[in-house]
């Protein structure tokens, strides 16, 4: 599915306010969304309900935990594809079904798939990277991490 911006109006001021929130963390423990709705004057359920309408309208793709697979001794892997326009809904049909794909994104570039495979084990992404390549016909192209950099990376709402 192809992602096009949100009308300003398509956020109210609580989904704004939720967003902006969010980022800085999530509690952990037995009630984590009545927590997280308290510090934000919600109840549990309004919270987990205007996060599924967050999702529901693209102000976010997805919204749980993020695991670092290269701490767990797994591994991380950006790649590349070169996919033409007429066959990109396919393509990316077929690579978003591999539970190790993430972050698949379409970028206006000769290269306009990007997506990261978190694998297991480091042997673990040729295989994948392998099968997608089998599965489309297009070469994946494999851009491993060398070195890690952290960004505090936040967007206002």
């Amino acid at each position: 599915m192809r992602r096009v911006p949100l009308p300003p109006e398509a956020l109210d001021p609580s989904d704004r306010h939720i967003l902006n929130a969010l980022q800085d963390g999530f509690p952990i423990g037995e009630h984590p969304f009545a927590k997280a709705g308290a510090a934000l004057n919600l109840s549990e359920t309004a919270l987990i309900e205007r996060l599924r309408h967050l999702r529901e309208i693209g102000a976010i793709t997805r919204f749980g935990p993020f695991y670092d697979a290269a701490a767990m001794g797994g591994a991380f892997c950006l790649c590349a594809m070169q996919v033409p326009a007429a066959d990109f809904e396919r393509v990316m049909t077929l690579v978003n079904a591999h539970p190790e794909v993430a972050h698949n994104y379409e970028r206006t570039h000769r290269l306009n798939m990007w997506f990261v495979l978190a694998a297991e084990t480091p042997e673990g992404i040729a295989p994948v990277a392998d099968a997608i390549e089998r599965e489309t016909g297009l070469k994946v192209l494999r851009f491993p991490k060398l070195e890690e950099f952290f960004i505090g990376f936040r967007v206002s709402a």
